[in-house]
């Protein structure tokens, strides 16, 4: 019997959860969650596969594909070094529009995202049983805002300070189609995933099982 008033009828509000920090629920339609679907999975039949970078021997359960700049601990290459020796492929010119789209949505500003031109995207995926450690990115030598896109289940996402690991942090349900982004004061915020629920992928959204996460950036090379 299904529950007279589901989580779906519940107001998801956007959110400011620091300054420069700021999360809105359902920003992608499903079908517009449904093409970045298509193309995760072109991305990573491509030239260099998803795989778990190593991080001081250990390989993480989150699997990564990259554009426009091949990301592994602590640094930036053209070439997956560490994967196959391939380049990866090109950070594409829509990209660089949904991420200058985002950042006029969340500061209402028309303005807000002239002269900002992300060239690298590191684009996971976790199954069930993946999670990302509280970390800060900040192997980027430029400081400009961070655009991130969630699609498929539900994860619970945990945004810190600028300091340490511990508290102050806010623990938030990144669910499809939502969008954070995260710059100025907040930039070098820890943040990381602490698990994904299952059976809370959207139908429609293309994913059946696990959560693609895409995150825009700036690397400032």
């Amino acid at each position: 019997m299904q529950p007279l008033f589901g989580d779906d009828l519940v107001p998801r509000p956007r959110r400011e959860l620091t300054p420069g920090a700021t999360w809105v629920p359902g920003w992608l339609s499903l079908e517009q969650q449904r093409w970045l679907v298509a193309r995760y999975h072109e991305w990573a039949a491509g030239p260099v596969p998803a795989r778990g970078a190593k991080v001081r021997g250990h390989e993480m359960s989150v699997k990564t594909v990259c554009l426009g700049w091949h990301w592994r601990p602590y640094e930036y290459t053209r070439e997956a070094v560490d994967v196959n020796g391939h380049r990866v492929l090109d950070f594409p010119d829509w990209m660089v529009r949904l991420a200058r789209r985002a950042l006029v949505e969340v500061s209402g500003d028309a303005h807000a995202a002239d002269g900002y031109t992300p060239d690298t995207a590191l684009v996971n995926f976790y199954d069930l049983g993946a999670r990302m450690g509280l970390h800060q990115d900040k192997d980027e030598r430029a400081r400009e805002p961070v655009v991130s896109l969630s699609i498929g289940e539900t994860c619970q996402f945990r945004f810190g300070n600028t300091e340490n690991r511990g508290k102050p942090y806010q623990d938030i349900d990144l669910a499809s189609g939502d969008l954070f982004v995260f710059g100025g004061a907040s930039r070098l915020a820890y943040h990381g995933v602490q698990r994904t629920y299952p059976g809370t992928a959207p139908e429609g959204c293309g994913l059946d099982t696990g959560r693609i996460n895409i995150t825009m950036r700036v690397t400032g090379l």
